[in-house]
């Protein structure tokens, strides 16, 4: 969601070497960005861990001598970094207290907060008088991970021509954004047998067990990729299907981005605010009383947001798309 403020800094300064500091897991998504020169690496759970860490990373970044740098990112320790790097100007929001490390302090009214995040991340450029380009996303998938896809692709027996319909069951931030792994088995069985569509399962290292319970409960068998791809792979995988359905997760923005028709199912969360910014895409979601909570577990201990939405439903969007 911050590819279009990425795409909005490189039309104000088409001239300038524009440097992304990323985390090594989200490195993919800006690694063939044509708006961006150099990539560096944030390796938080390594040589940049902790104040010491943080430190490093601050003397190694002033060794390129930035004249600015925009803090997407929103946490104190953004600023801190930027501050102990030495970079003259130093813009971000002022979000965590930071305001006294920045040069060009931005507030964070209510009104952003309750805006889409590609919003939030733009209204930073609008706060210091930069233009911007709207909020559509961007994706390239890089050539090495559409090589990896169609190999994988090819192990499982799976030709371009047939029909895919990529199923992501998992979401970060606690089990109140997952929809049921029975429904999605269901929902997927029901797939196979109406159009012939392969389904291919995504998830991260920490979803293995969910995609083995799925696979357990599904009568045609799919392809189980959770924990079993980087998210480079996974990227150029979501580009081949025909249809993606998933909770409100990243890798829902991925599709989005991507152009893939897709089914975003919500409950605890906004979609609002955090939402597919993309015109191919369906939102699946009961509007109740307690919903979006947005807590990492339901509050009510039985996920009545997601127990609404049955098979049914999301099998209707699926069959309008297909």
């Amino acid at each position: 969601m911050t590819t279009p403020a990425v795409r909005a800094i490189r039309k104000n300064f088409p001239h300038a070497e524009i440097s992304i500091l990323t985390r090594p897991w989200v490195a993919p998504v800006f690694e063939s960005s044509p708006y961006i020169d150099n990539m560096l690496i944030y390796d938080d759970f390594g040589k940049h861990k902790g104040l010491s860490g943080k430190l490093r990373l601050a003397r190694e970044l002033k060794q390129y001598g930035f004249d600015a740098a925009i803090l997407l990112q929103n946490a104190f320790e953004a600023a801190l970094i930027a501050f102990f790097a030495g970079i003259p100007c130093r813009i971000g929001y002022n979000t965590d207290a930071r305001s006294f490390l920045l040069t060009h302090s931005v507030s964070c009214t209510p009104r952003i907060k309750k805006m889409h995040q590609t919003g939030y991340y733009l209204d930073i450029l609008h706060g210091i008088g930069l233009d911007t380009d709207g909020p559509g996303l961007d994706l390239v998938v890089a050539k090495k991970y559409q090589k990896s896809a169609a190999e994988i692709l090819e192990e499982h027996g799976i030709s371009r021509a047939d029909r895919l319909v990529g199923i992501n069951p998992s979401a970060t931030f606690g089990p109140a954004k997952q929809w049921f792994p029975e429904r999605y088995a269901a929902l997927s069985d029901k797939i196979q047998e109406v159009f012939g569509a392969g389904i291919l399962l995504f998830g991260g290292p920490g979803d293995r067990e969910l995609g083995l319970r799925i696979s357990q409960k599904m009568q045609h068998p799919p392809v189980d990729l959770c924990g079993k791809t980087d998210l480079g792979e996974a990227i150029a995988l979501i580009k081949e299907c025909d249809l993606f359905i998933t909770n409100d997760s990243g890798l829902m923005h991925v599709a989005a981005a991507l152009d893939v028709p897709l089914i975003a199912i919500f409950g605890s969360t906004n979609p609002v605010t955090t939402g597919p910014q993309s015109q191919r895409s369906k939102i699946v979601r009961v509007p109740i009383k307690c919903s979006p909570c947005l807590k990492p577990e339901c509050p009510e201990g039985h996920l009545k947001c997601m127990d609404q939405i049955d098979v049914e439903m999301v099998f209707d969007v699926a069959k309008e798309i297909l």
